[in-house]
């Protein structure tokens, strides 16, 4: 353990040169006494690092150094081979990313690379899920570009309600959620975020800008996406359902069991407090299920779910 963190906290110095005893704290889920001791560790077996004092301090690797990348164990292939360029969505992405993933697998050893293959036969990623999506990623080498290089951008933005506006932002980095692409950026009224499939002429600017010297990427996504699921409306629901139907619901909706209110529930079924969007959605999920699932709570559901079913049947029977 001590050996695999000694040479990710080498790998960090190469990539970054310098950095302090927190940041590398952070990185690496240490004490930053446990740091200290990894860098006095390193020094004694050679490596040339400095130890630099005050508010800029921190740990500097010489420039110019570098060691060779170690050989990768079964599971690191295996990982490797989990996240593979076909889990990207857009062709251009996922043609980059073969070349690149080729070149890794020419420089491993003919043993490795022959496992490796096999491993490749025998996994297929999909990855358009089961709803079609029309993420449209065309801008995103742009953005990329743009975050890369720590300049402005400046783009047409469509929001959900299909109002359109121009932007001009400082790109601070890029989120991938599932298939669809997110830019985290910069505005005049403060840190925002972007759909990039709904950017349109985004041009890159000759100006640059700096970051915010605090700024850390998956903090502030973390921070923002719990905000957001706290904010959303919800419409909760308690429902009777068959096994089956519980399942299903559990398997797809915020869903939690709770003691039924009426004591005649069939045998095997089961009572889910269920949190929808809105009533409309409440509907006509519980429609699904037809005679599979009953509305509990509220009841004002309870009696539109009902009328519903009998406009059906009024249809089918005229």
């Amino acid at each position: 353990m001590k050996a695999s963190r000694l040479m990710s906290a080498l790998m960090l110095l190469q990539a970054h040169g310098q950095l302090s005893s927190r940041e590398l704290s952070e990185r690496l889920e240490v004490s930053p006494r446990t740091v200290h001791r990894d860098m006095e560790a390193l020094c004694i077996a050679g490596v040339p690092l400095t130890a630099m004092r005050g508010a800029q301090g921190g740990w500097r690797l010489e420039k110019g150094w570098r060691t060779q990348v170690p050989g990768l164990d079964e599971p690191e292939l295996r990982a490797l081979l989990m996240t593979q360029p076909r889990a990207l969505g857009d062709p251009r992405l996922a043609a980059a990313a073969e070349r690149a993933f080729g070149k890794l697998m020419a420089a491993l050893p003919v043993s490795m690379r022959q496992q490796a293959e096999a491993m490749r036969e025998r996994l297929h990623v999909d990855h358009t899920g089961w709803h079609p999506t029309s993420e449209d990623l065309s801008m995103l080498p742009i953005v990329q570009d743009a975050v890369a290089r720590d300049c402005r951008l400046t783009f047409d933005y469509t929001r959900a309600d299909g109002e359109t506006a121009p932007r001009t932002v400082d790109p601070l980095g890029l989120v991938a959620k599932g298939s669809t692409w997110y830019l985290v950026a910069r505005a005049a009224n403060g840190l925002r975020t972007y759909r990039v499939s709904r950017m349109q002429a985004v041009t890159v600017l000759a100006s640059s800008f700096e970051r915010p010297a605090k700024f850390n990427l998956g903090a502030y996504w973390k921070e923002s996406t719990a905000q957001l699921r706290q904010a959303r409306q919800s419409y909760e629901v308690t429902l009777l359902l068959d096994p089956q139907a519980a399942r299903s619901m559990s398997r797809w909706m915020d869903a939690v069991p709770v003691e039924s209110a009426t004591a005649k529930m069939p045998e095997g079924w089961a009572a889910l407090r269920v949190d929808f969007e809105n009533e409309e959605q409440a509907r006509s999920v519980t429609l699904g299920f037809g005679p599979r699932a009953r509305v509990i709570e509220p009841k004002e559901l309870s009696e539109r779910v009902l009328a519903d079913a009998r406009a059906i049947a009024g249809l089918s029977e005229s």
